[in-house]
C-alpha cells in the first residue's frame, strides 16, 4: 500500500450561506437549498478526503467560519483563504502547505465524482515523481491539483470561469518542461443541467451519505 502520510490534501470551499452560493442554481433550487447543497458538497468531499489515506487533510475556507459551523459540524483545522482570486488564493494555500509537508494535493467540493483512490493515485503520482497532477473538468477547468513545490506562476493571469482553465495551465506546464499526470475527467455542480447527473450518482450511494441525502433533497425538489 502506498504511503501518503507526507502528503496534505485541502479541500477549498465557500461557506454555504444562502444567497452568497450556487448561484446560478438559485433559481432551480431557491437559495436555501442551493446553500444547503453547497454544505452537502463540502461534507460529502470530506468523508472522501477522510478516506483517502493522507497524513493532513485541511479545510480551506472562502467566508466567516460562523457561517460554516452552522452547516456542518468538522474538527479539521480549518484555513482562511487569502488573494483576490480564485488562482490567487490557492497559490497562497500551496505556499502554505508546502511549507509544511512534501507534497500537496487541492480539491475543491464541485465534482462529487472524485473518489478516495483518485484522491490516493494524485498522491501517488507526486510520490512517483511527477511536479504536478491534474483531475480535469468536463467544462474546462480542474477538480484537483497537486504540487511538490509552489508554482505561483500557474495560477495568474488565468481565466477562471472559462472553459480554458485546464489548456491554460497545461500549456504553461508543457512551456516549463515539467511533467504532469490527468486524472479521470469529472462533471462539476454548477448549472441546472448538471442536477441531473448529480441526481443519478446520488441514487447509488449509501442513504445516510452526504451524497445520499443529496439525492433525497433533489427528489424532494423534483416532485
Amino acid at each position: 500500500m502506498t504511503d501518503h502520510t507526507d502528503g496534505a490534501l485541502l479541500v477549498f470551499t465557500r461557506a454555504p450561506v444562502a444567497g452568497q452560493v450556487k448561484s446560478r442554481l438559485a433559481p432551480v433550487l431557491g437559495t436555501a437549498r442551493a446553500a444547503r447543497l453547497q454544505a452537502l458538497l463540502l461534507e460529502h468531499a470530506l468523508e472522501v478526503a477522510a478516506r483517502a489515506g493522507y497524513g493532513a487533510v485541511e479545510l480551506w475556507l472562502d467566508g466567516h467560519p460562523a457561517a460554516l459551523e452552522t452547516a456542518i459540524a468538522t474538527e479539521l483545522p480549518v484555513r482562511g483563504q487569502c488573494g483576490a482570486d480564485i488562482g490567487a488564493r490557492m497559490a497562497h494555500a500551496f505556499a502554505d502547505a508546502l511549507r509544511r509537508h512534501a507534497r500537496v494535493v487541492l480539491i475543491g467540493t464541485d465534482c462529487p465524482g472524485l473518489t478516495p483512490a483518485l484522491l490516493a493515485r494524485a498522491h501517488a503520482r507526486l510520490r512517483c515523481g511527477d511536479d504536478a497532477v491534474l483531475g480535469p473538468v468536463l467544462d474546462g477547468g480542474y477538480a484537483l491539483i497537486g504540487l511538490c513545490q509552489p508554482m505561483p506562476a500557474l495560477f495568474y493571469d488565468v481565466p477562471w470561469g472559462s472553459a480554458e482553465v485546464m489548456a491554460v495551465t497545461r500549456a504553461r506546464l508543457a512551456a516549463w518542461r515539467y511533467d504532469w499526470t490527468e486524472l479521470m475527467t469529472q462533471f462539476d455542480v454548477d448549472r441546472p443541467g448538471d442536477l441531473a447527473r448529480l441526481a443519478r450518482l446520488a441514487a447509488a450511494a449509501p442513504p445516510a451519505s452526504a451524497l445520499g441525502r443529496i439525492g433525497r433533497m433533489l427528489a424532494l425538489q423534483a416532485q
